[in-house]
């Protein structure tokens, strides 16, 4: 194996499909649903597309949007008991068939949850029939030699919050003052405090 070429192929693979997101009207739906929202943005996902929800949670505390991610399984076990009717549900799965995921949804629904929003690649998943905004990620061909390992389908989904964090926070007018406020801590706090860092 060339070992620099398999690494181009990959990193190329990864490339073309984080461009080819068809930026649909719920990508803005998603943003102008959340742009005024009052309650929290709990995050969802499991395995691998758990990580990117918690990525995603962390981003949009920063960034002056309350949220926080709930482990599909551990809310079985107690930890619905954090979701509130004013809250939303942003939930990830590239199949969109997770067990753990699509039953906290439903019951997340009988605490009165209005607003679900999915981000899933398959057409025949049940995420999408239990969001009311659904986000597709389109057809994802992994790079795992296998075609098994998450990798393509973490890269478009983890591209694709980036896209719904940074938009809503420019909407919203997030200043310099309102990031060190919230990441106060480390190089960026104090870079979010001053402006004669070096980016």
């Amino acid at each position: 194996m060339n070992i620099n070429k398999r690494i181009s192929e990959i990193i190329a693979q990864e490339a073309a499909a984080i461009a080819a997101i068809k930026i649909t009207p719920e990508f803005e739906k998603t943003i102008l649903a959340l742009k005024d929202f009052k309650g929290k943005v709990l995050t969802t996902g499991m395995g691998k597309a758990g990580y990117i929800a918690q990525r995603f949670a962390a981003t949009l505390c920063s960034t002056k949007t309350p949220a926080t991610f709930i482990h599909p399984g551990e809310a079985a076990h107690g930890d619905l008991g954090l979701v509130d009717e004013k809250d939303c549900i942003f939930a990830f799965s590239h199949s969109g068939k997770t067990n753990e995921v699509l039953e906290m949804i439903e019951l997340s629904r009988h605490l009165g949850v209005k607003l679900v929003i999915g981000v899933t690649s398959h057409l025949d998943s049940g995420l999408r029939d239990l969001s009311d905004i659904l986000i597709d990620m389109g057809e994802i061909k992994e790079a795992c030699p296998l075609g098994l390992t998450p990798s393509t389908s973490v890269a478009v989904m983890s591209t694709i919050c980036d896209a719904i964090a940074l938009t809503l926070m420019e909407l919203r007018g997030v200043t310099r003052e309102d990031y060190g406020l919230r990441h106060h801590g480390g190089y960026l706090g104090k870079k979010a405090r001053t402006n004669n860092l070096p980016h």
